[in-house]
């Protein structure tokens, strides 16, 4: 435990000073996709993307149960000064591996309606 007295907090800048942080995310698959698959896909490309903390192994597993996906989310620890670097690495592996394997990232449907016919205010 470090004390510090109030003085110094309320004037400086407090650094994080952990040398890891953990990065949180999930990304939605097709209900169709097959769930196990999906998720050791997922497992197996974060693992295998460079600057991964290894020391505590990855997570991923079924997160949710969205409208129109499955969500998966994914757990992992980096390096603090290159958190987004390699948050932006997983993600793009993560997205290269599902295309890899055919697994489908749904996008919400949306359902348009056409109104037509004169639609004016008479005044």
């Amino acid at each position: 435990m470090i004390t510090m007295p109030n003085k110094h907090i309320v004037r400086e800048i407090i650094h994080n000073s952990r040398e890891n942080s953990i990065v949180e995310s999930c990304i939605g698959v097709a209900y169709d996709s097959g769930p196990e698959q999906a998720v050791a896909v997922v497992r197996k490309a974060v693992s295998e993307t460079p600057g991964v903390c290894m020391e505590k192994s990855p997570l991923s597993g079924l997160e949710a149960f969205a409208d129109s996906s499955i969500n998966i989310g994914m757990r992992y620890w980096v390096k603090t000064e290159a958190l987004f670097e390699t948050q932006y690495q997983v993600n793009m592996a993560v997205f290269k591996a599902l295309a890899d394997h055919n697994i489908e990232i749904p996008f919400p449907p949306r359902d348009v309606h056409l109104v037509t016919g004169d639609h004016s205010v008479a005044g």
